[in-house]
């Protein structure tokens, strides 16, 4: 039986690990047409979030952001702009499994923004306990971490592509 990976984020914590590697990641913020918000909530932390993951060798980072979007939700997207660059220091992610710490990353994440264009939520039980549709003036109500959020507000309110 292999053990669960578990996740630990921390954000602007002195006593967080210090950092053994630096990835690139895509993650997709999408609205319906009602302006809601796609999010699921993570099996390895149980935080929500938008659709994230690693982009991998032979892909480019819109392809990682349509594939994992895919994967985490069941939805197809097409990717229609940029949201933004996160790469604050700041976000430390330890994964584990069991006791033992496999990696501590500083995540380079690249925030897309992304439209339905096919598929039916169906979430991957690996990736999602659960998918939904928020309203924006309540996912204050969401256990959301604080870069994951950043995110979100970017995409609710910037105009113009956040690098940071």
């Amino acid at each position: 039986m292999t053990k669960k990976t578990r996740r630990i984020d921390y954000w602007r914590d002195p006593e967080a690990p210090k950092p053994t590697s630096r990835k690139a990641s895509a993650s997709v913020f999408v609205q319906d047409e009602r302006g809601r918000v796609l999010m699921l909530r993570r099996t390895d932390n149980d935080l929500w979030t938008i659709p994230t993951g690693g982009v991998r060798k032979g892909e480019t980072v819109a392809e990682a952001g349509v594939r994992e979007c895919r994967e985490e939700t069941g939805l197809d997207i097409e990717v229609t702009g940029l949201v933004g660059v996160f790469s604050s220091p700041d976000h430390v992610i330890v994964y584990m499994h069991g006791k033992k710490v496999d990696e501590v990353r500083q995540p380079i994440n690249l925030c897309l923004r992304g439209r339905i264009v096919g598929g039916e939520i169906q979430p991957e039980p690996t990736e999602a306990q659960e998918v939904r549709w928020v309203e924006p003036e309540k996912l204050s109500g969401y256990n959301i971490h604080p870069a994951i959020r950043l995110r979100i507000e970017h995409g609710l309110h910037g105009t113009d592509p956040y690098i940071g």
